[in-house]
């Protein structure tokens, strides 16, 4: 999980700081490391609150995983390694997993970290009564126990192939601080308390959130003092902040990665560019609860309809991958022989034609029963998104579709209609983990307000194949399973996959300690080694 980069991605030092002069040389000569100093970033969404489990959502992630710690984590090359944890071992018939903690822990407050806390976050996310789309791969667990302090265990009914890596996705909360509230309002979303490399200094709303250092971190001291997520939903408006050196970093547009930059050399001169393929795609996804996107023969012709290939030109000037699969080009779970549905505009009228759909008026829309094909595109504060709606209404109005596109704030976007199924049609992306399993997403079980089948897909042949999926140990059977499952999604189209695109972070040369190449897990998986020397620092903190 990459989930130290979400320093950077979304972290930004709220105040902004001068800078004296520093001459290209002075950005580009060695520093040995030290400590101190702010690092200044930007996000676009303001998170909902900051436990994880309940958000759902990349904001939220992004913050809390710099406060929170889970059991294990995955390492550079991806390889699962503890964190809490100091080891584990798994039973021989693959059912019993036991961690041992490392010993003297605490929590920011100074209070001791448990095996207790561990348990008492697995009763939280295994509630029924708590609004979260992560309990079904905790529910599987028969029992869970703490037969000492550093002793967490848990017994499942039977082998469960991603047991290890659900527990590198649960942040463990504070018993001592949580015990007896209602987990879904409580004001600690608001005000946390966790056992990470930070902790929550300020939270000022629409403007930013601000971490400082935590003295009892459990795994050892970061190298940067502060941290600050700045709120700028608008990519150019980030981007001006940046060039004024206001904030350190962010994540690039494909025009600022493939126009800008290279026309303004004073911008190479002190900021880094990074291009990686991360495990995220876009995709526009049909509510299959409304009419008439019950009708396969519908959901296809839109899948017809829509150039892949214009979109990945138009809105990331190249800087993206068809994708066929719900997973990453090129790992063993994405199935090979799937390719994206071509622009066919011809077998999309075709498609509609079957289903109904005709213009019996002539005014150039189809219509069936005397009702108009026509339709709102709901997508969030996100001009990729917002581009590619755009241009997804233009290939459908050529074929006698009206298409209404409406941009939203992701938290009203969320609160209003995702979560109450208010929608026709939207334009999002999911952010994948490295384990293949995504019962959560498109099992039939998980359609409940709040969990993450929000469309609504229901095929029992997917059911069917995500729970053999969970219990397959082998790899390779595995693999074939996750292959199936993707061709059934693939046949069905319950969303129409658009564009993997490339994650093109920018990060100004004064932060130091940044592997370049990146290894398989990012850039960001140590960013609590970076470090700003004092020469590089801002020498003036003005509060806003």
């Amino acid at each position: 999980m990459l989930r130290n980069f979400l320093l950077t991605a979304c972290l930004a030092l709220a105040a902004c700081g001068k800078q004296a002069a520093v001459s290209a040389a002075d950005l580009d000569r060695p520093y040995p490391p030290e400590q101190g100093g702010a690092l200044v970033d930007a996000m676009s969404g303001e998170p909902s609150g900051l436990i994880a489990m309940l958000a759902g959502e990349s904001a939220a992630a992004a913050i809390a995983a710099n406060l929170f710690n889970s059991l294990l984590k995955y390492d550079k090359n991806l390889e699962l390694e503890g964190e809490l944890a100091k080891s584990w071992e798994v039973s021989k018939d693959q059912k019993t997993i036991t961690f041992h903690l490392k010993p003297g822990m605490k929590w920011a407050d100074g209070a001791a970290l448990t095996s207790a806390d561990v348990l008492f976050t697995w009763k939280l996310v295994t509630d029924d009564n708590t609004r979260t789309p992560y309990g079904a791969d905790y529910k599987l667990v028969l029992k869970a126990e703490t037969p000492n302090p550093l002793t967490f265990r848990v017994t499942y009914a039977q082998p469960y192939a991603p047991a290890l890596d659900s527990w590198a996705g649960l942040q463990v909360l504070p018993k001592h601080l949580l015990e007896g509230q209602d987990i879904n309002t409580t004001p600690f979303a608001r005000h946390p308390v966790g056992s990470h490399y930070y902790q929550l200094d300020e939270w000022k709303n629409g403007e930013r959130i601000s971490l400082k250092r935590n003295p009892n971190a459990t795994q050892g001291q970061a190298r940067i003092d502060r941290l600050v997520s700045r709120f700028i939903p608008d990519p150019a408006a980030q981007f001006l902040e940046l060039m004024a050196d206001n904030i350190d970093s962010m994540g690039l547009s494909p025009i600022q990665y493939a126009r800008i930059f290279p026309a303004r050399p004073e911008l190479t001169r002190k900021i880094a560019q990074y291009k990686e393929l991360g495990n995220a795609y876009t995709y526009l996804g049909f509510n299959l609860k409304h009419k008439p996107w019950d009708d396969r023969r519908v959901r296809l012709a839109i899948n017809y309809a829509i150039d892949k290939q214009e979109l990945i030109d138009g809105v990331l000037l190249g800087l993206g991958e068809p994708i066929a699969s719900p997973y990453k080009p090129g790992t063993r779970w994405s199935n090979p022989n799937l390719k994206p549905y071509p622009y066919d505009p011809a077998k999309a009228k075709q498609l509609l034609k079957e289903a109904g759909f005709e213009d019996h008026d002539g005014d150039g829309i189809l219509d069936r029963d005397g009702k108009p094909l026509a339709f709102e595109i709901l997508t969030n504060q996100n001009k990729q998104r917002e581009l590619s709606a755009v241009l997804i209404q233009r290939r459908l109005k050529e074929i006698g579709i009206d298409v209404k596109i409406r941009v939203l704030e992701w938290a009203s976007f969320i609160g209003r209609f995702i979560k109450t199924g208010d929608f026709d049609v939207v334009v999002l992306g999911w952010s994948l983990g490295q384990e293949p399993d995504q019962f959560n997403i498109w099992h039939s079980s998980q359609q409940d307000p709040g969990k993450f089948n929000f469309i609504g897909y229901n095929n029992p042949k997917v059911d069917k194949l995500l729970e053999q999926g969970r219990l397959e140990l082998n790899p390779d059977k595995r693999m074939k399973i996750y292959h199936q499952f993707a061709q059934q999604l693939y046949d069905d189209s319950p969303i129409v996959y658009l564009y993997a695109g490339y994650g093109l972070p920018a990060i100004h040369k004064r932060v130091k300690g940044i592997d370049n190449p990146a290894p398989p897990a990012g850039i960001g998986h140590n960013s609590y080694e970076w470090y700003i020397p004092e020469p590089l620092r801002r020498t003036e903190i003005a509060e806003q």
